[in-house]
Order: structure tokens, then C-alpha cells, then sequence
């Protein structure tokens, strides 16, 4: 039988894989971006827009502004690079000294760990360290996507020029929107959550909106119900005859 940490180390470097595509992308949008160039080729050109520029075009533009993107882009790249490793090294502990039983609450590990003094420092140094790394690798990209943005408008070629800058960026975002959702609830509530490993949701109750609302309809049809047989079956109610007082 296969350990469940092999297992699960082979789940993170998997979904990291993954996401080694998506931040490249997404923070490198100077060089993936289409972008507008002028075929000096043509002898007749009628406007800069009339091919999409290659990799290389892009790299090695000799535009002031286009090479700050460019810069920033790589700089971008490299504080997500380094709030990846923080990030691993946080699943690989929590991998190695923790597990998941899905007979316990989640926030059942603060009362556990608590027992043991140097696991509990430990955990709160990595989540604080990955919160604050997360919060300044945020704080880059949002600059990274403004100077990206204005490169998007002076090169801009076709609607894919959106498209991709739109693409590109929101899947960096998702990322990052996750990881601080996580980086959050672990330093807020001192537990470790996972930036990786998350279980599929089972639908195992009813609605409590369907449930008001059928209960709701079941008295409204009672009522009626009550109202329609008293209706067919009228009740005849005697009333005391009305004896003259005496004068």
C-alpha cells in the first residue's frame, strides 16, 4: 500500500506543475501578450498593426517604457518564485508532522497542537511568513498589471490583445485570491489549511429555503383544504331564544 504522504507530495508538485505555466504567463505579459508590429518587409505598409509581433520582437523591443514592463514583469516572477518555495516548504511541513481525519472538525488541530510546544511555534512562524509574503507578492503584481495594462494600449493589435491580457491575468489572480483566503484563516484561526489539497463537496441535506417554503405551501393548502370542506358541510349554530325580561 502506498504511504498517503508519497500521495499527497505527488498531488503538490502535480497541481505545482501546473501553476508554473500560469504565473509564467501571467506575470511575463510583455513577452505573451500579442502586440502590434510594423512589417518592414512590405514595401506598400499601410499601418504598425498589420502582423502579430513573435516572442523574440517582443524581448528585445529598444522601447524606454517596454523594457520597464519588461523589468517589472521579471521582477514580478521572481517574488511569486519566492512565495512559491515559502509556500511549499509550509505543505511539506505540514505534510511530514500533520495529517487530515475527516472524523474531526477542522479547527480541532489548535487543541492538539498546543501539546506540542515546538510544532505549534513552528506553524505559526510558517503561516505568518507566507501571509506576509503573499501580501507583498500582491502588492507587486498589482503594479505589474498596471504598467502591463498601458503596454496593452500602446501595442495594441486585435481583440486577442485583450483577451490574453484578460485570460493571462485572471488566472494569476485566482491563485493569488486562494492563497490569501488560506494564508487568512490560518493565521486568523492558528490552523494550517491547505494551498493545495481540497475534497470534493457532498450535497447531503435539503435546502433550508426549499424546506420553509414547501412547509410554507403545505399550511397555505391545509387552510384551504379546511376552508373548502367547511363550505361543502356547513355547521348549523344554535343560537338561545330570547326570553322578554320581566317587567
Amino acid at each position: 500500500m502506498i504511504d498517503e504522504d508519497i500521495v499527497q507530495r505527488i498531488k503538490v508538485a502535480g497541481i505545482f506543475l501546473l501553476q508554473v505555466y500560469k504565473v509564467t504567463t501571467g506575470t511575463m505579459l510583455s513577452l505573451f501578450i500579442p502586440q502590434s508590429c510594423q512589417d518592414d518587409s512590405l514595401t506598400n505598409t499601410t499601418d504598425s498593426g498589420s502582423r502579430i509581433c513573435s516572442l523574440q520582437e517582443n524581448y528585445e523591443n529598444a522601447d524606454g517604457y517596454h523594457q520597464t514592463v519588461v523589468y517589472w514583469n521579471a521582477f514580478s516572477f521572481i517574488t511569486f518564485f519566492t512565495y512559491y518555495m515559502i509556500e511549499l516548504r509550509r505543505e511539506e511541513w505540514a505534510i511530514k508532522f500533520l495529517d487530515i481525519d475527516n472524523d474531526k472538525p477542522d479547527n480541532s488541530l489548535k487543541e492538539i497542537i498546543v501539546k506540542e510546544p515546538k510544532l505549534d511555534k513552528k506553524m505559526d512562524r510558517l503561516n505568518l511568513w507566507y501571509y506576509r509574503t503573499l501580501l507583498f507578492n500582491c502588492g507587486v503584481y498589482g503594479i505589474n498589471l498596471g504598467l502591463s495594462a498601458k503596454l496593452v494600449k500602446d501595442g495594441y493589435h486585435s481583440s486577442s490583445t485583450l483577451s490574453c491580457f484578460a485570460s493571462f491575468s485572471l488566472l494569476v489572480l485566482m491563485k493569488l485570491y486562494n492563497s490569501l483566503e488560506v494564508a487568512r484563516q490560518s493565521v486568523k484561526n492558528d490552523k494550517m489549511m491547505s494551498a493545495y489539497m481540497s475534497e470534493f463537496v457532498s450535497f447531503n441535506v435539503l435546502d433550508k429555503d426549499y424546506v420553509e417554503a414547501k412547509q410554507k405551501q403545505i399550511t397555505v393548502d391545509d387552510i384551504e383544504i379546511t376552508i373548502n370542506n367547511e363550505g361543502d358541510n356547513p355547521k348549523l349554530v344554535e343560537t338561545p331564544d330570547l326570553v322578554p325580561e320581566n317587567p
